[in-house]
């Protein structure tokens, strides 16, 4: 049976999921908690082959279009980013080295334009014809469900608290790309949350969020 151009959109998430499991397992086993950095790099760029593939440059275009409809909305999506912030305050101490902060820092400003390309803007858009609840409850869902792969190798970013917390925001995000037409703020909202929330720090277990 050939897959039509939908369907392996829809289904790509589940693969990029499976493909992340397996990179945790082997390369925790090798490198231990730095096997992030391999997950990450790995997703990245199947993320822009569909991206690529499935939207295009014309959907890029689209994706980064001025907002549209009430600026509360992007209002909306740039708290979303400042929920982290406790975060930076109480384990900035953390960067302590350039391995540590360098990867911290390219991580907040490349990751954020990839996933929300993928999980909003890719994934939405091919979910458009679903109802509008449907379709942000599954990319929300797949958009959760990816992060919690990162528990595998990392204390802190394991357990239901992480899984629920991207959800809700993966639900917000949506709603206000849905609202808004426009992931430019939401992009920055995301940068936020890997900014503050101490991203590659807290791969490693360098402290503690109880």
């Amino acid at each position: 049976m050939v897959l039509n151009k939908n369907k392996i959109v829809l289904l790509s998430p589940f693969l990029i999921i499976i493909i992340n499991i397996v990179v945790a397992v082997v390369f925790g086993k090798l490198i231990g908690k730095w096997a992030f950095i391999p997950i990450i790099l790995i997703e990245w760029c199947l993320f822009m082959f569909f991206i690529l593939r499935f939207g295009g440059k014309e959907s890029i275009k689209k994706w980064l279009k001025k907002p549209t409809g009430s600026f509360g909305w992007t209002i909306l999506a740039l708290l979303m980013g400042l929920i982290t912030l406790p975060l930076f305050l109480l384990h900035h101490d953390s960067l302590s080295s350039w391995t540590i902060w360098l990867p911290w820092i390219l991580l907040a400003l490349i990751n954020p334009w990839i996933e929300e390309f993928y999980w909003r803007g890719l994934l939405l858009d091919f979910t458009s014809k679903w109802s509008k609840w449907s379709a942000i409850f599954f990319s929300s869902f797949v958009f959760a469900i990816n992060h919690a792969v990162f528990g595998i190798n990392s204390e802190v970013n394991s357990g239901f608290t992480i899984v629920i917390s991207t959800f809700i925001m993966g639900v917000i995000w949506a709603i206000v790309y849905k609202k808004t037409n426009s992931l430019s703020w939401i992009i920055f909202a995301h940068f936020l949350v890997d900014f503050f929330s101490l991203s590659v720090p807290a791969f490693l277990d360098l402290f503690d969020t109880m």
